[in-house]
C-alpha cells in the first residue's frame, strides 16, 4: 500500500509517494515526487473588492479621515448610519446628517457620484488601472468586471479624472536639480492608412496631436496637450512649472528651446541631428523613456485616442509615472492615491462626450 508524505515549501507542498519494501521493517522507497501548489489568495479577493458594504467602508476610510462629512452642509462627525436593506431599496453606505437631515453616501461630491456600477467593481477597476503600467482597455475592463463596454469606458474616464492633478502645488526642479523638456506626437502613420485616406502633406507632426512634457530627473513628470510647440506657447508654461533660477534645463536642439533657455540657471543641449544623445550628464533619455511608455500604452493597449480625450489619458500615464515603484509607491498605494483624488470632482457622461 502506497503512503504519502507531505512537506511544505512556501506556497507549495511537496508530496512524496512511497511504496513499502518490507512491512516488518517499515522500509519505504520513494517512487516519485509531486509538487502541489497551495491555494494562494489574489488581492482582488479582499472583502472591499467583492462585497458592497465592505467597499463603502473602505472608501469612507480613505475620504473621511476625521469622521463622516456631510456634503450638503459640511458638518463633520454628526451623521449616523442607516442600515442597508436592499429589499426595501435602502442603499449600502447610506448616512443621514443630524444637522441638515439630508441623506448621503461617500460617493456624493466625487467622480463616482450617480455611478450605477457597484462600488466594489469600481474599486477593482481602479486597482487594475493603477497596477497596469501601460493601462487597461475598456474592452478588457468590460470582460473582467462583466459590465457593458460603454459603462467600462466611462468608468475608466472617471478614474482618470481622479488621477488628474488640477493644481500643481510646487514647481519642478530646484537647487542642483535637472529638468528635461521635449515634445512628441500621437497619431497614426500615413503609410498605415488606406490609400484613399493618405495625405502626402502629413509629414512629421502634421495631422497629429502634439504633447509636451517636463520631467525632473528622479522626480515627477507633467504633460500638456498643446496645439503647437513654439517659444511663445512654451515660455509661460515653463516659467510656471519650473523653478527656472535654480534649475538646469536639458533639451534637444530644436529652436523653440533655445529661445526659452536663457531664463534658466543653465540650458544644455544634445544635438540629435549629428547623432549625439549623451554628453556627460547632458541627455534627454529620461523623458524619451517616459514617452516610450506612453506610446506603447496608446499604440498597444488603447490603439486609438482622440484629441478630445487625450488630456485624461496623459493624466493617467503621468499619475502612474509620478507614483512609480522607483519612488517607493507600489500598486496598492498607487490605488489609494487615485481613490483619494476622486473627492471634489464630478464627471458626467454628457461632459465627457463634449471633452
Amino acid at each position: 500500500m502506497a503512503h504519502r508524505v507531505e512537506q511544505g515549501i512556501g506556497r507549495f507542498s511537496k508530496i512524496h509517494v512511497c511504496t513499502p519494501i518490507d512491512n516488518r521493517l517499515n522500509l519505504y522507497i520513494i517512487v516519485h515526487t509531486v509538487i502541489q501548489a497551495k491555494p494562494a489568495m489574489s488581492i482582488l479577493n479582499r472583502p472591499y473588492f467583492r462585497d458592497e458594504e465592505a467597499a463603502f467602508a473602505f472608501l469612507e476610510g480613505i475620504l473621511w479621515k476625521d469622521g463622516t462629512e456631510c456634503p450638503h452642509c459640511g458638518v463633520v462627525g454628526t451623521a449616523y448610519k442607516i442600515a442597508a436593506n436592499p429589499a426595501k431599496r435602502v442603499r449600502y453606505g447610506l448616512w443621514k446628517c443630524k444637522d441638515c437631515r439630508k441623506q448621503f453616501t461617500c460617493k456624493v461630491g466625487t467622480v463616482f457620484e450617480h455611478a450605477r456600477i457597484p462600488l466594489h467593481k469600481a474599486l477593482q477597476a481602479a486597482y487594475l488601472l493603477c497596477s497596469s503600467k501601460k493601462g487597461i482597455s475598456a474592452n478588457q475592463l468590460s470582460r473582467a468586471l462583466e459590465i457593458t463596454l460603454k459603462a467600462a469606458w466611462f468608468l475608466a474616464h472617471r478614474i482618470r479624472e481622479a488621477m488628474r492633478e488640477l493644481d500643481f502645488a510646487t514647481q519642478l526642479g530646484g537647487e542642483g536639480k535637472i529638468v528635461e523638456a521635449d515634445e512628441t506626437y500621437v497619431g497614426g502613420k500615413e503609410r498605415n492608412k488606406h490609400r484613399s485616406k493618405r495625405n502626402n502633406k502629413h509629414i512629421g507632426g502634421v495631422g497629429k496631436e502634439m504633447l509636451f512634457s517636463l520631467v525632473e530627473r528622479g522626480g515627477k513628470v507633467r504633460s500638456m496637450h498643446l496645439p503647437s510647440v513654439s517659444a511663445d506657447n512654451l515660455r509661460p508654461i515653463m516659467k510656471a512649472q519650473i523653478d527656472a533660477e535654480k534649475t538646469r534645463l536639458m533639451t534637444d536642439g530644436e529652436g523653440q528651446y533655445r529661445l526659452v533657455g536663457s531664463m534658466f540657471k543653465s540650458h544644455q543641449v544634445v544635438n540629435h541631428g549629428i547623432g549625439e544623445y549623451v554628453r556627460g550628464d547632458v541627455y534627454t533619455n529620461t523623458i524619451e523613456g517616459y514617452f516610450s511608455i506612453l506610446k506603447r500604452g496608446i499604440a498597444g493597449v488603447y490603439h486609438h485616442v482622440s484629441g478630445q480625450h487625450l488630456k485624461r489619458y496623459m493624466a493617467e500615464f503621468d499619475f502612474r509615472y509620478n507614483n512609480r515603484s522607483a519612488l517607493g509607491v507600489e500598486d496598492f498605494d498607487r490605488t489609494l492615491a487615485a481613490l483619494a483624488g476622486i473627492k471634489g470632482k464630478r464627471l458626467t457622461y454628457k461632459a465627457i462626450d463634449l471633452g
